[in-house]
């Protein structure tokens, strides 16, 4: 009888021989159904044997009750393996001896010999096998305690040092497993030393900067490694040892810092574009020096390695050369930045507005009697006054007598004078003169002088003319060659009259504009009676204001209203009611100034905005050239006027010199102005620029 026959029979047998309930190993077709239901375990071991063919050794101590459900057929091989499953749950072991099978409590496992030795087939995943594995790369003791936990306690795992090998004597799975992670761990280090030569940074920052990265790191929880970072500064080189994968790393971070600056080196040649370059190297040598600590490498290091920086200005090309350590390089560049930016204008226009008006009126009678045609004057009256002309009565009566028209008009005085009195070659002469003189003056005087300057720069403008003043005279008499010689010497100083602006905007944040004004208007003013020489007016304004951008502001001025009432009289004579008026001058002035000075800021944030005011002035300035009919110049046919060429249109400013008309040129009007160019300027009046 075959072997497949007697083990079918015997689980026919067994499975009718089975009590209800404690379980069935059922055949169909030559597999095998197990269903258990606590049974005792030597009842399955019976079952197994009688299927498998196997015979088994059972110790005294292998008694449990198990429990196996299945629900698919099962072939012999399997169901002796899901045997020694079960023996594996319930903490027994299946020790093949030859044809026998010993089951054993699982605490004697390590005594007993294991079904191999060595790998290869034909071992269940549940049997008992043994070990030996040897270690190539890592030292097999430093393995135990890593494996131990992984090692049930009927294992057994250990080292033997001088071979460097492990023993392990586990189930077939396990120690399947224990031989895949030995092989992954025993690796052939790639540990290993390089040599980084840097050629922009300094090897000792870098090693400094990575080791504060990598402590960094160990502070947040990460892993460390054994990575070693070294510098030697006599070659500038990082030494890095570790593994190959963390060298690699660590050789693309050093290559980073590495790099050169946009410039190249720790030096940088930065041109400006706003800001002076000799003004600013003085004061960010000032600011930065300071920070300059102790040298922090040896003398022989170099001077961005010491903390040195030295700042230096081309005036030429307005560049700053800048050597410093890259930190403060970088805070340099961020400060230099900031700095050098354009700054915005301002137009400032100054309103000044002068209307004054002068009234005078005088009234006086000048007497003179004396012998035949006056030659000898016995009562003469003299008034500090133009009523008595240059030459007063007498001066007048001479001239008349003399029959010289200069003398008499020179005598006379200004208005309206009337002679009365008789001139005789004997006795009695008298002679009256009656003047009367009434005068109207009125000014009205609007400047604008304009003025465009930078945030926070002063700016000045003058307009006026040199005027001579006599500051002393004198006359040398001397004979020479028999004859008196006069030689007269006069000294004279000559100074500014006219309108002066000083200024010096400072834009707020917003649209206000803080201006510190400096202004100054002097004039020639009308011959004053007993004055030695010319006389000016001075009228000057200094003060600090706050204007909106656009916006008009009064700075100051004067309403003045004065009245003068002189009278010359003759005591007694010239206070007798009616009849005194022959013997006084009256004179009365009246004069009333009112003088104003506005100031207007406009600030130019942008070229447009600058371009848009200059339009509007070169506009103005051309209407006045237009209103002049310049296509004719008198007593000159063929002749035209100079005349400003229309404003370009928007683009980059060109100058058209043929477009400027002066004597042969051509006709600025005979070309019509591109479309969209405006020849008008908006402004029409000084008042609005």
């Amino acid at each position: 009888m075959s072997r497949k026959l007697f083990q079918s029979l015997a689980a026919l047998v067994l499975a009718a021989t089975l009590l209800p309930g404690s379980g069935a190993a059922q055949q169909a077709q030559g597999a095998v159904t197990p269903n258990y239901k606590d049974a005792d375990i030597r009842q399955v071991i019976e079952a197994v044997g009688a299927v498998t063919g196997r015979n088994f050794i059972l110790d005294p101590r292998v008694k449990a009750q198990v429990t196996m459900l299945s629900s698919t057929p099962m072939s012999p091989d399997a169901f002796y393996e899901a045997f020694l499953s079960i023996l594996s749950v319930y903490g027994f072991v299946a020790v093949p001896s030859g044809n026998l099978v010993k089951i054993l409590p699982d605490a004697n496992a390590r005594q007993v010999p294991g079904a191999e030795t060595g790998p290869g087939g034909g071992r269940l995943a549940d049997d008992l096998v043994t070990r030996i594995i040897p270690v190539r790369n890592v030292a097999a003791a430093q393995l135990v305690p890593i494996l131990r936990p992984l090692i049930p306690q009927y294992g057994h795992l250990a080292a033997h040092p001088p071979s460097n090998i492990l023993i392990i004597s586990d189930r077939a799975a396990n120690v399947e497993r224990m031989v895949r992670i030995i092989e992954r761990i025993d690796q052939e280090s790639s540990s290993d030393y390089e040599v980084i030569r840097l050629e922009n940074a300094s090897a000792a920052e870098v090693v400094r900067v990575i080791t504060t990265l990598g402590q960094g790191a160990k502070t947040e929880g990460a892993p460390s490694t054994s990575t070693t970072l070294v510098a030697d500064e006599r070659t500038n080189s990082v030494l890095v040892s570790g593994d190959k994968n963390e060298r690699l790393r660590l050789r693309t971070l050093v290559a980073h810092l590495d790099t050169p600056l946009q410039e190249g080196g720790d030096t940088r040649v930065r041109y400006l574009r706003y800001a002076d370059a000799k003004d600013l190297a003085t004061k960010l040598q000032s600011q930065y020096q300071k920070q300059a600590g102790p040298a922090a490498a040896g003398q022989n290091a170099p001077p961005t390695e010491k903390g040195e920086i030295t700042i230096w200005a081309d005036e030429s090309t307005n560049a700053l050369i800048i050597t410093a350590p890259p930190k403060v390089m970088k805070a340099m560049m961020a400060v230099i930045d900031k700095i050098d930016i354009r700054r915005m204008q301002v137009l400032v226009e100054s309103l000044i507005v002068e209307v004054s008006a002068d009234r005078a009126s005088e009234l006086g009678v000048n007497w003179a009697v004396g012998d035949a045609d006056l030659d000898n004057a016995i009562g003469v009256t003299r008034f500090d006054s133009p009523v008595a002309g240059s030459g007063g009565v007498i001066g007048l009566a001479g001239a008349i007598k003399a029959d010289d028209p200069a003398l008499t008009a020179a005598a006379l005085g200004k208005g309206l004078n009337l002679g009365v009195g008789r001139l005789s070659d004997s006795g009695l002469s008298f002679a009256a003169l009656i003047n009367a003189l009434a005068s109207d003056g009125s000014t009205n005087i609007v400047g604008t002088p304009v003025l465009v300057t930078m945030d926070n720069e002063e700016a000045e403008i003058k307009v006026g003319q040199e005027v001579p003043f006599v500051t002393g005279q004198y006359t040398n008499t001397g004979a020479t060659g028999g004859s008196t010689s006069v030689n007269p010497f006069q000294t004279i100083q000559r100074e500014q009259v006219g309108l002066t602006l000083k200024l010096t905007p400072q834009i707020n944040e917003g649209d206000a504009v803080l201006l510190k004004i400096e202004q100054e208007l002097s004039a020639l003013a009308a011959n004053v009676r007993g004055a030695s020489d010319l006389v000016t007016t001075n009228r000057t304004i200094t003060t600090s204001v706050i204007v909106e951008d656009g916006g008009t502001l009064v700075l100051g001025g004067l309403i003045q209203d004065d009245l003068t009432e002189t009278q010359q009289r003759v005591p007694v004579l010239g206070s007798i009611p009616l009849i005194g008026q022959l013997f006084r001058v009256d004179s009365t002035t009246k004069k009333k100034t009112n003088l104003m000075v506005f100031i207007k800021p406009t600030i130019l944030r942008d070229d447009a905005q600058a371009a848009f005011e200059t339009n509007a002035k070169y506009n103005y300035v051309r209407d006045q050239q237009l209103a002049q009919n310049p296509d004719k110049v008198r007593l000159m046919p063929g002749e035209t006027r100079p005349l400003l060429a229309p404003v370009a249109p928007a683009g980059p400013p060109t100058l058209d010199l043929r477009r400027l008309r002066t004597d042969g040129g051509s006709d600025a009007d005979s070309t019509a102005a591109p479309a969209g160019a405006d020849t008008h300027g908006t402004a029409s009046t000084p008042g609005n620029q």
